[in-house]
């Protein structure tokens, strides 16, 4: 799929777009999930070649990308990506970056000023970067309607409270500070936990682990059913073996508890499970197996 079309589909009354930021072949398997042995990649080669694995070579192919949601004439914005012109150190792929987010997100029929509701799953630098854009030197909301859900747990873990998460990355703080803290100035941050509900088809609901406030967003609409998991999963092998987690999970044992039990409910209700760095369709149903569960089928 050419990284500039924009992709939909519907889950009863709820619209889905799917607008990408940035894809390609990234680091190494290995890297990304350290827990899945390298037999466990070959196993299931078939798979993942060419969408989730590079043919030829051993890096995960990942895909930047935001989620907009139509529900009952809101606009919901889905995690916003890396963001332009910010200072990554240590992440040349996230480093000043001059992409062109915003004209694909008017592509897809999305003005900033029509959104209602943004969505940030957890407080990642991919996941929270186009909250903002620079205006005359400074860092403002891109969206200046919108109320801003952020998970208090990783507010506060990210942010001053918690010594932007107890000052062991320089990044954390550039991130809270360009992305989270211009949306709290502005009046826009509305934090939240144990679960939030944005409409009769939408709904918020913790997956800690990742880091302390992932979260998951459950659509359900005419009898059919999605859950947008964020960072639960970077690659499909983590639905084969749900064991495996990513080499960002802060918790390791209560993220692979949240992927099961997400991943549980999701196979035991047909939900379609909507992960934010999925690429080829971007989107799969899931069955159970005996050992952790099977990809049925991808979005159309």
């Amino acid at each position: 799929m050419a990284d500039e079309q924009v992709q939909g589909f519907r889950i009863g009354d709820v619209e889905v777009l799917r607008v990408i930021e940035w894809q390609g072949a990234h680091v190494p398997v290995g890297t990304l999930v350290p827990d899945c042995a390298p037999e466990v990649w070959s196993e299931h080669e078939e798979q993942l070649v060419p969408d989730h694995r590079e043919a030829g070579g051993d890096r995960a192919v990942v895909t930047l990308q935001t989620w907009v949601v139509r529900s009952g004439g809101r606009t919901v914005v889905v995690d916003t990506g890396v963001g332009n012109g910010r200072e990554r150190p240590g992440a040349p792929l996230f480093h000043q970056r001059k992409g062109r987010f915003l004209e694909r997100l008017a592509k897809a029929g999305v003005r900033p000023q029509d959104v209602d509701v943004v969505v940030n799953t957890h407080v990642h630098g991919d996941h929270v970067g186009w909250n903002t854009h620079a205006v005359d030197g400074a860092w403002v909301p891109t969206f200046p309607r919108a109320r801003y859900l952020l998970p208090a747990a990783d507010d506060a873990y990210f942010g001053p409270r918690g010594g932007y998460a107890g000052g062991v990355r320089e990044v954390d703080r550039l991130v809270y500070e360009d992305s989270v803290a211009p949306v709290h100035r502005s009046g826009q941050a509305v934090l939240w936990e144990g679960g939030h509900r944005i409409d009769e088809n939408l709904l918020l609901e913790p997956a800690p682990g990742h880091t302390p406030g992932s979260s998951v967003l459950r659509v359900e609409s005419r009898g059919e059913r999605a859950v947008f998991v964020g960072d639960l999963l970077h690659s499909p092998v983590q639905i084969l073996h749900p064991e495996c987690n990513s080499c960002f999970c802060l918790d390791p044992q209560q993220a692979a508890a949240s992927r099961m039990r997400v991943l549980e409910r999701a196979a035991d209700q047909r939900e379609l499970v909507v992960p934010a760095h999925f690429s080829g369709a971007g989107a799969v149903e899931v069955r159970k197996a005996r050992h952790g569960f099977t990809l049925h089928r991808w979005a159309a």
